[in-house]
């Protein structure tokens, strides 16, 4: 029997991807492990793989193609001793098929000349379906999502439209991302930005070219819109005095060894030693390094530090996995490994995805500071800024250090004000004595 080939979720956050290249051609053997195709994510470019041994019978979907939406038929292939003409001509179909129509909301029930005041719950249940609160759910995703209690209303619908299927009730369950809270019932609905077109009224007609919006940049916007509405933020903000740091980092540098072609061995930079500040401090203060989900707190043995990378069309994070137990050197090197590939699209998802805090610098474009928004599942975020000359106070007198600014985004569900003013004030020590960073 022809086996169907669908466009994989290779992210938890993928909905659609972008049909690359195709690496078979119709016709040729496939065996397991062969690389079929090259799929562009959210994130990065990836190889789908074969798992079973045949022909490629059909390609359904050519390459270049955008947007294909997850769980969709991209080709058949052919089993060992099938005819390969009467598979590319079957008829292919869906391990979860989309819906030929959408689920219409409930008619409310006419409603004869009362002869008395119905009640409160009567009221409720003959209450029409507000056009603006329309919800599309598929039968199987509704008696899932009844059986496990769940509010159908905050769940994030990958299907066709917004539709939520039975896979966004399993993601909820083990608890993937959910919407805010929406309107009580009987109540206005929650009000929603200006469309399109009542935004582009506001500018004269050529004033202006639209750029549409690309996957990266998409995914981007949804994430910091689910991160600001779920999440309730706070900041606190240090300054740290980071002299002695800039001279462990002279030192450091001056005495890496180099190879023939004069190459050091490493060249650190100040967010090195802050990937490192950060890894330490949660481990000096553990409450911190925590996650928030609806069951409970995950408590993590590790810091795997994500830092922001700034990628064309968007931002990555790539994770330095238990970067408490690393060298500087090691973490220096690791991360140009990781920035590097970012920015060619090459990461491998488990290089990106998860992680326990992150840092996002934008000291290196003079910012002073600036305020994060935390990056789920991470209950925080160091924004650091740029390293300058400033006048404080030493022993009574007026000196010139040099400053840098940190602000600690924290997810307040999770790291309260003095559990985060404690991982703060960690971070702060260990970045002004840098030496404990190598004991």
């Amino acid at each position: 029997m022809p086996t169907n080939i669908l466009m994989p979720a290779l992210s938890p956050t993928m909905e659609k991807g972008n049909l690359a290249k195709w690496i078979k051609k119709e016709g040729d053997k496939v065996a397991p492990g062969d690389v079929l195709a090259e799929i562009e994510t959210d994130k990065a470019t990836m190889e789908v793989e074969a798992v079973d041994e045949g022909t490629l019978a059909k390609i359904l979907v050519a390459e270049g193609t955008q947007d294909v939406p997850v769980n969709q038929v991209i080709a058949v292939l052919a089993g060992e001793g099938e005819d390969v003409k009467a598979a590319a001509s079957a008829s292919p179909t869906q391990k979860a098929p989309p819906p030929k129509t959408e689920a219409k909301p409930p008619e409310a029930p006419k409603q004869a000349a009362p002869t008395s005041t119905p009640s409160a719950a009567t009221q409720t249940a003959a209450a029409p379906v507000l056009p603006g609160n329309r919800l599309f759910a598929s039968p199987l995703a509704r008696r899932i999502a009844r059986e496990a209690n769940i509010d159908l209303s905050r769940v994030q619908g990958s299907g066709p439209h917004g539709r939520v299927v039975a896979r966004d009730i399993d993601a909820a369950k083990s608890g993937g991302a959910v919407k805010a809270p929406g309107a009580a019932p009987g109540t206005a609905p929650l009000p929603q930005p200006p469309s399109d077109d009542k935004i582009m009224a506001l500018f004269e007609k050529g004033s202006y070219e639209i750029i549409p919006h690309d996957n990266i940049r998409k995914i981007i916007a949804k994430r910091l819109v689910e991160a600001k509405t779920t999440i309730p933020h706070f900041y606190l903000t240090v300054d740290c005095i980071i002299d002695n740091l800039l001279a462990a980092r002279e030192e450091i540098n001056n005495s890496a060894p180099k190879d023939k072609d004069g190459k050091p061995a490493w060249k650190l930079s100040v967010n090195d030693f802050v990937i490192k500040a950060l890894a330490l401090a949660l481990q000096r203060v553990p409450d911190a390094n925590v996650t928030w989900t609806e069951d409970g707190m995950l408590k993590h043995k590790h810091s795997d530090v994500g830092v922001a990378v700034s990628i064309p069309g968007g931002l990555i994070t790539p994770i330095v996995r238990q970067a408490e137990a690393k060298s500087l050197s090691v973490i220096s090197n690791e991360m140009k490994d990781l920035a590097d590939r970012a920015r060619a699209k090459k990461l491998r998802p488990e290089e990106f995805q998860g992680g326990t805090s992150a840092i996002s610098n934008l000291g290196m474009y003079g910012i002073r500071e600036f305020a994060a928004v935390i990056n789920p599942p991470h209950a925080t975020i160091l924004a650091v800024g740029a390293g300058e000359q400033r006048a404080i106070v030493r022993d009574g007198k007026v000196v010139a250090a040099t400053v840098m600014t940190a602000t600690l985004s924290t997810d307040h569900r999770a790291v309260d004000g003095v559990l985060g003013a404690q991982l703060l004030g960690a971070v702060k020590a260990i970045i002004e004595n840098p030496v404990m960073m190598v004991v």
